[in-house]
């Protein structure tokens, strides 16, 4: 009897220490993960944070809390979202992600808005490795720092700019007239312009840069009018598109082909032109809602959610990453090393087509070209890609 008890009392004591063992492991599988970002609220890059990023980041939280939570390892865990506004100061991005990964040590971190913000962040991101999966990066600079934690998910330069000239030359532009912000955007977009005009046999009239925060460009141009380019390109920001157009409005600049990025693939953008004055405007842009079933259900939870459309160009590179952070997640868990190399080496598919990365850069999704026609944001050029034929010759402004 007494023998018994001692092999009960023994059995008892073995439970307890492997129930102790057991908690924190358990305590650990039920916890939040806790994914941190910053986002301008505040700013001048509002606009875009607005529109491209940080109503994403809220949507896909929600969606994966709805169904239990985000899926580590087969496991459901609630998402804690720890967003902040960097009032769109790159030091304030720097010092936020800087404690976030330091000091917080959350589990995931999502990226901040714009290339020169990811830039600051980016050697952040690969010292305390962290992968980074950025949607609103473009930068032939940040592919050549071949940081292994960080992704650019949007077409790079090159391969926007080919696409551009090659829609050009293919329909008969001889001249054309750029405008570009002063800054990395700005400077790497031209120069990568140039590069692919090489040979083309089409001719720069002008080309003259801006500073950021410009409030008149009509000087800039009526001398271009003068000039009658068949084409105009500006590498712009969103107020810039908007202020550039307007403007051409104005002094009646409407060359064939009226090509201005960032913000045309916002509907900002259709409703402040309107529609009519919209029609034939072309830009950067990648999908829209007939670019796949699932860019549909994207496009239509968001209107659901947000009560406004998701831009055509960021908002599908931003849901895009966060499918392939999910799908991480889901393969290896939240060891940050196992989900940067899942991303790295993974041909992965998107709502907007097959993403595949050579070090940073998103190669498997081709440069693009979108016009508005009708209301909606076409993808034109490539005509592999294309969601509807280019108008080949812009009406006039309305």
């Amino acid at each position: 009897m007494a023998q018994t008890n001692r092999r009960v009392m023994i059995q008892q004591t073995a439970a307890a220490v492997g129930a102790m063992a057991v908690a924190p492991q358990l305590m650990a599988q039920s916890a939040p993960v806790r994914i941190g970002y910053t986002q301008a609220r505040t700013g001048p890059w509002t606009g875009g944070a607005q529109t491209s990023q940080e109503p994403n980041y809220l949507l896909w939280a929600e969606q994966q809390n709805a169904a239990g939570g985000l899926d580590v390892k087969g496991t459901r865990r609630k998402i804690e979202l720890i967003g902040s506004d960097d009032r769109s100061d790159v030091e304030t991005v720097v010092r936020t992600y800087e404690k976030l990964m330091g000091s917080d040590k959350v589990d995931l971190v999502l990226p901040p808005w714009g290339s020169n913000a990811n830039f600051a962040v980016a050697p952040l991101a690969n010292r305390f490795q962290y992968p980074f999966l950025a949607p609103t990066a473009l930068s032939k600079r940040l592919v050549e720092l071949k940081l292994p934690y960080f992704f650019l998910l949007l077409q790079q330069p090159k391969a926007m700019c080919d696409a551009l000239v090659d829609m050009l030359k293919a329909n008969g532009a001889k001249s054309v007239a750029v405008v570009y912000v002063d800054d990395l955007f700005g400077l790497e977009n031209y120069a990568a312009f140039k590069v692919a005009l090489q040979g083309t046999g089409i001719n720069m009239v002008e080309d003259k840069s801006y500073p950021g925060g410009v409030k008149d460009l009509s000087p800039v141009l009526r001398s271009m009018k003068d000039k009658n380019p068949d084409a105009f390109v500006a590498f712009s920001y969103p107020p810039d598109t908007i202020l550039a157009s307007r403007q051409s409005k104005e002094i009646g600049f409407n060359p064939k082909f009226f090509y201005a990025s960032v913000g045309t693939a916002f509907p900002l953008y259709k409703n402040v032109m309107t529609p009519a004055g919209a029609e034939g405007v072309m830009g950067m842009g990648s999908w829209n809602s007939k670019t796949s079933a699932g860019a549909k259900a994207y496009f239509d939870a968001h209107v659901a959610m947000h009560k406004k459309e998701p831009d055509r160009w960021a908002s599908g590179a931003c849901w895009a990453g966060l499918e392939i952070l999910t799908n991480a997640c889901k393969q290896v868990g939240l060891d940050r090393k196992a989900i940067r190399d899942y991303v790295a080496n993974t041909t992965h598919k998107t709502i907007i087509g097959d993403i595949k990365f050579d070090g940073s850069e998103n190669v498997g999704t081709p440069g693009t070209v979108g016009q508005w026609q009708n209301g909606e944001f076409e993808v034109v050029w490539p005509k592999q890609v294309a969601t509807a034929a280019l108008n080949p010759s812009k009406p006039s402004w309305k």
